[in-house]
């Protein structure tokens, strides 16, 4: 198994944390937020390689990381990749799909591939997806039950079968057909990789990760949905992130 984790973004909400880093660089708890995800990642026995996208601004912070923790031997047994998109700002980004298919370009990725958001922060082992992913044998997308239609609403909302099989999914739905909101972990098996760049090829928006799966349904394909406990925080503002910190501060996680 590969990873590709996306951190091409440039987190303008987050200004002016975010102006001359990104935000998977932020610390919280003593470690960058990347750590975290990249931790969990080392837990997976499959997975060998990850391979971080960014852009022209951000890549140099993302190499010196990959460099330190392959010095440091913080994660045996993976291998760090950096890749440049090109991009200098949020009018020029490819977009999360479009970087995907970029670096499975790039990287001549031929594996089964987990997708992250690089600010994915969770409170839940990563192992435990991976685990039902495999046990599955279909594509796998990370859901959660969200309460508050709102929050639901920024997010790609499946429903599921008695088997976790997503019957529907949509990206963003102004009157969301379920509880079940869809995070930015992905699971893919080798053989869909071919579908992204048919994706993008026909036309298929370039944005948002959660519009290739939303694609992948409406065509009949298999997808399952691992339904985690715990937590997947969203830190989107400075006041988010202040609370975050605050809360591993006191040792609450």
């Amino acid at each position: 198994m590969k990873a590709i984790i996306l951190a091409a973004g440039y987190a303008t909400r987050l200004y002016p944390l975010t102006l001359n880093r990104p935000k998977a660089m932020l610390p919280i708890g003593g470690a960058a937020m990347l750590d975290y995800l990249v931790r969990e990642m080392a837990l997976i026995p499959q997975l060998d390689e990850v391979h971080i996208v960014t852009n022209h601004k951000f890549a140099g912070q993302f190499e010196t990381w990959c460099d330190e923790a392959e010095r440091d031997g913080r994660y045996p047994g993976l291998r760090f990749a950096v890749w440049d998109d090109g991009t200098s700002s949020n009018e020029t980004r490819l977009g999360a799909v479009g970087d995907m298919q970029f670096t499975i370009e790039r990287a001549q990725l031929d594996d089964d591939l987990l997708v992250a958001a690089s600010d994915n922060f969770f409170t839940f082992p990563l192992r435990q997806f991976t685990d039902a992913f495999y046990a599955s044998g279909r594509d796998m997308l990370l859901a959660g039950r969200i309460d508050d239609v709102e929050t639901l609403r920024r997010f790609a909302v499946a429903t599921l079968d008695e088997t976790g099989r997503v019957l529907t999914l949509v990206e963003k739905p102004k009157d969301p057909p379920s509880d079940v909101g869809v995070y930015a972990l992905y699971l893919y098996k080798r053989e869909t990789l071919p579908l992204i760049g048919e994706y993008l090829a026909g036309g298929g928006l370039p944005d948002s990760p959660g519009l290739f799966p939303e694609w992948l349904c409406k065509r009949g394909h298999e997808l399952g949905a691992y339904l985690f406990e715990g937590e997947c925080i969203d830190i989107g503002t400075p006041e988010s992130y202040r609370e975050v910190c605050e809360r591993f501060a006191k040792g609450v996680n």
